[in-house]
Parts: C-alpha cells; structure tokens; sequence
C-alpha cells in the first residue's frame, strides 16, 4: 500500500491584500501584496504631478485590487528626523485614507531607491526603461519590507 502525503497549508484569517505607495512629485510607485502577505509584486507607475489626479488614480487602483490597507513610504533623513518632503507623504497618505476610506501606515523608505536601483542593475534594465519603472521597484521593496515587518513581528 502506498503512502499518501498531504501538506495542509494554513493561513491565518487575519492576514490581507496590501498595497504600498512610493510616492514622487512625478512619478509614483505602486504595488501589491497577495491574500497571504507572501509576495509584493508591481502594479504600476503612475505619471502624475497633481495630486489630486494621483489620489484619484489610486483610488480606482484600490476599486480593482481591494487592498484593506496602504503603506506608504516615508522618506525620512538619514538621521531620522521628519523633513519637508516626509511632511508631504504623511499629508498625501492621509488624504487618500480619507477619500479610499482605507487606512494607511507609514513605512520607513530610506534606501529603498537605492535597493531599487541595485535590483535593476542585476537585470541590466538601463535608460529610459529604468527610470519609466524604478518607482515601482521601490514600491515593491517598501511593501516586501513591510510584510516581512508583520510576519517576522507576527504583526496582525
């Protein structure tokens, strides 16, 4: 008689889509975690220098992908304080939580860029397709940063 393995995976009712926000004055990141906080994966780069649009943009984003919370980077200084720039992501994040009705987090994103970049150089992704797709790198890294956060943490 042959043996039979079965693996039953479970997963934690608790665990939920997230989406994650690199936002810029030009261009802003997104991207998205799956149902089980596994994986970030890039949803896209949005062109957009009003904010207004950009919320609106992401909010039809948040329709199709149904994230129950956003994380959005935070570009602290290298000595942790609060600059002007992170001043404006805290205002942008809660102006899309108030119109989404989705709460936010704020997430560290020093280095992120710079992860970004480190990742595209190992895919040799140069000029124009680079730039046309570092903010969503970022996003992604923020966002993998984070799930990692609340598994690690056993966060829920």
């Amino acid at each position: 008689m042959r043996k039979l393995r079965c693996f039953i995976i479970m997963f934690s009712g608790d665990k939920m889509v997230i989406m994650s926000i690199d936002y810029g004055d030009v261009r802003t990141g997104v991207a998205i975690c799956d149902k089980f906080e596994m994986l970030a994966s890039p949803v896209c780069v949005i062109n957009q220098r009003k904010k207004e649009l950009l919320i609106e943009e992401i909010h039809k984003l948040t329709d199709i992908h149904k994230p129950e919370l956003i994380v959005v980077g935070l570009p602290k200084n290298m000595d942790s304080s609060i600059g002007e720039r992170a001043e404006k992501c805290i205002e942008f994040a809660e102006e899309l939580s108030q119109i989404t009705g989705i709460p936010h987090t704020m997430r560290d994103e020093r280095l992120t860029t710079v992860s970004a970049h480190n990742a595209l150089n190992v895919t040799n992704t140069r000029g124009k397709k680079r730039k046309a797709v570092v903010d969503q790198v970022a996003a992604v890294v923020i966002l993998q940063d984070y799930i990692d956060f609340r598994r690690i943490n056993n966060i829920r």
